[in-house]
């Protein structure tokens, strides 16, 4: 742990100086990462998410190299640049079609306040400014942002600490795998009373994130859609950590093949490389906005845009389904035993995910230490032990990952 580092550098959710050590990576390719000691760790988390092929790509390299030689960056606000032109053309095509129009940011939680922001302008202009508020399931996460903390959990969620200042919207009963009747009938009931000052719903398709990592039945999905439309009540999906095949399908809408007003991209769209993010929607909606309220001095970064396009055809022209379905094979048959033991709650795997949810909280100190001396770096929290690995993992990476849990899990 560097001691410098430790003093003055603030890292994610924690605190200076940090209790739990960090690790300096000195670089990192493929599946690998190469830490300061010379130990090689195999990323497990993807980099949050992101990193679905993996790390110091050729092909993604080069696209980042090319695009510096032009320029690396300029302002989009009365310019524009070719990056960009293809790489709208290139979600509108892998989307359904009736998104229509794209506005780029430059992080998934910017992405949602522009979602947000979308909502609140559709019905000002459509003279009902009295809808202001947002309507969510409880247990998830959309950022760290206050639009975005604003429709997060606010009881078990991260920004609890905000909750007196954070505007108050309606939260409703989550599905799960097996019922979504409940869930339903709590959103209906707050609908039908709420629904005269409800702009949005938003959601995590399929699963929720960092919120718990917990799925549930994607026909809450169709069915959340109809009563909003019953209701009029704009759909937003925030697709930042399942897009671009985390899921099993390259959206996770796909599931069920709902189709949201407003859809969130982030994350995995530069497979890690640079920061971007984009809010897709549909004619009525951009119609109605008209000029949008927003301008982010990164938006659609040509060299961000660039190695979006790079790394989607890359996915795209892989056999990635093959690959995501044979990640999610060997996580089922290797995890889902797991369930036998007593300090297991729940086994959890969909697509290239795979959940250990524990009975208790996970020391992350001496865990996170004994993953990485077997060979892998997992960041778990709270009581889960999870995994994301890049879509190129091989077998033998993917089971040195799932020997590493398998011996956590049974030390603890």
């Amino acid at each position: 742990m560097d001691t410098f580092d430790n003093q003055h550098i603030w890292h994610p959710y924690a605190k200076i100086p940090n209790e739990i050590p960090t690790y300096l990576v000195e670089s990192a390719k493929g599946v690998y990462l190469t830490l300061e000691s010379g130990k090689h760790v195999i990323d497990g988390m993807s980099s949050w998410w992101s990193a679905i092929h993996g790390y110091n790509h050729p092909v993604l390299n080069k696209a980042i190299e090319t695009q510096l030689g032009k320029m690396s960056h300029v302002m989009f606000g009365g310019l524009t640049h070719q990056p960009a032109i293809e790489l709208t053309k290139t979600l509108l095509n892998i989307t359904p079609d009736h998104l229509t129009k794209i506005f780029f940011t430059d992080s998934g939680s910017v992405s949602v306040e522009v979602a947000l922001k979308m909502a609140l302008q559709y019905w000002h202009n459509k003279h009902q400014a009295n809808k202001q508020k947002f309507i969510t399931i409880r247990g998830g996460y959309h950022g760290d942002t206050f639009g975005a903390m604003s429709v997060c959990d606010p009881d078990d969620g991260m920004h609890h600490l905000f909750s007196g200042v954070l505007p108050q919207h309606f939260f409703v009963k989550s599905p799960s795998i097996v019922s979504t009747d409940e869930a339903l009938a709590d959103l209906r009931a707050t609908l039908k009373k709420n629904a005269g000052s409800i702009a949005a719903m938003i959601l995590e398709p399929v699963i929720q994130n960092a919120g718990g990592m917990k799925t549930y039945n994607p026909q809450y999905l169709l069915k959340a859609k109809v009563l909003c439309k019953q209701y009029h009540v704009l759909f937003i999906l925030d697709e930042i950590a399942t897009g671009f095949g985390r899921t099993g399908h390259l959206f996770a809408l796909e599931h069920v093949n709902v189709k949201p007003d407003i859809l969130c991209l982030g994350k995995a769209l530069t497979s890690g490389y640079m920061t971007l993010a984009a809010t897709l929607t549909t004619d009525d909606v951009s119609n109605a906005v008209g000029t949008l309220m927003h301008g982010p001095t990164f938006m659609a970064n040509p060299l961000a845009c660039a190695v979006a396009n790079a790394s989607i055809e890359l996915l795209l022209n892989s056999p990635w389904q093959n690959n995501i379905a044979n990640i999610e094979e060997i996580l089922s048959a290797e995890l889902l035993p797991l369930q036998k033991y007593a300090q297991v709650k729940d086994v959890r795997i969909l697509g290239a995910i795979g959940v250990i949810e524990l009975t208790h909280e996970i020391d992350i100190h001496p865990t996170q230490k004994h993953l990485i001396e077997l060979d892998v770096w997992l960041r778990p929290y709270g009581k889960l032990l999870y995994t994301i690995p890049p879509f190129i993992i091989t077998d033998d990476e993917l089971l040195t990952i799932i020997n590493a849990i398998k011996t956590i899990v049974g030390e603890l």
